[in-house]
């Protein structure tokens, strides 16, 4: 059953079922989705004044998850517009050619291609990023899983391609994905999505461990994070 309630100006939604049950539980997904669970025979008068007491733990995780959906604008591929990369803008320079070639250089992207066309040009720089991004992330990886040696963490399978909420997840059977999208954030942040990632690991939720094992793994997590919503944003 949909349900929804004010706190504030924002506006929670949540999908309220009841079972057999002694309390109440409250679930906040990665894709924003609230899930609530209520003992039968609770009236929904009273589910609601409960969810209130928990709106500023329920806002927390829900702006948590928000803060990893890529939200870049849409680009036109014509020159002189800007593109990042590793977090510096780059302005596009589109050379009509026989081959097909990226190059960063000077703070210009060269595309050399064989294709203009919009569609040909945003396929071909994505594919560039693709690469860029299996050689810097799998860097990355590298340089940091030693951290979590006292942890007997194996290296993980690595993924990435693009995803429509995320910069990073971490499935049950450790494998970690991250969107190619990231590759446009600073190393710093690059960083901060592996080391985060790594950390679920070792711990499978958003808890007090959780944070307090990223904390001793990367102090300065927070400034990175910030870094990756604004330049992103």
């Amino acid at each position: 059953m949909q349900q929804h309630f004010q706190f504030g100006s924002r506006r929670i939604d949540f999908t309220l079922a009841f079972k057999k049950r002694k309390s109440l539980g409250i679930k906040v997904h990665p894709d924003t989705i609230v899930h609530v669970l209520a003992p039968e025979g609770l009236k929904e008068s009273d589910v609601l004044s409960k969810l209130k007491t928990k709106a500023p733990w329920i806002l927390k995780h829900i702006d948590h998850f928000n803060s990893f959906r890529p939200a870049t604008p849409p680009r036109r591929f014509v020159n002189g517009e800007t593109h990042l990369y590793l977090g510096r803008q780059y302005r596009l320079k589109i050379v009509p050619d026989t081959i097909n070639v990226v190059k960063a250089y000077r703070g210009q992207l060269f595309i050399r291609t064989v294709d203009t066309k919009k569609d040909a040009l945003e396929k071909q720089l994505y594919q560039w990023y693709k690469q860029r991004a299996t050689i810097i992330f799998t860097d990355m990886m590298d340089e940091v899983l030693p951290k979590f040696k006292k942890y007997k963490i194996q290296m993980p399978t690595l993924s990435i391609h693009k995803m429509a909420k995320r910069w990073g997840s971490c499935t049950p059977t450790g494998k970690i994905i991250l969107n190619t999208e990231l590759i446009k954030a600073p190393k710093g942040s690059i960083e901060y999505v592996v080391v985060h990632e790594l950390c679920h690991l070792v711990q499978h939720n958003h808890t007090k461990p959780f944070f307090s094992l990223l904390n001793r793994m990367l102090p300065n997590w927070q400034k990175w994070k910030d870094r990756l919503e604004y330049c992103l944003a």
